[in-house]
């Protein structure tokens, strides 16, 4: 499952991102969309789980290991249970 997750710090890391979503399971992929001309965060991304399952813990439990708040949203079509606020514990 491919989960935006948007409000991102300009500062967080790919790495970040992928451990924060980690604890819920395997993480295939955390990709941060930057500018291609700066490289500066654009403020949101994306990550990619490959268990279905474990994506939507990771959406319904409404807590990660982020120290900010962050909005992760999985579109109707993609069948999970819409948008989130994720914050930290």
């Amino acid at each position: 499952m491919n989960i935006y997750i948007g409000n991102l710090p300009y500062s967080i890391t790919e790495d970040e991102l992928r451990e924060a979503f980690a604890q819920f399971g395997q993480v295939d992929r955390a990709n941060i969309i930057k500018d291609k001309f700066s490289g500066r965060s654009k403020g949101f991304g994306f990550v990619e789980m490959p268990n279905d399952g474990e994506a939507q813990s990771a959406i319904d439990s409404g807590q990660l290991l982020i120290s900010y708040q962050a909005k992760i949203h999985c579109p109707a079509a993609w069948h999970c249970s819409g948008s989130h606020f994720l914050t930290s514990s």
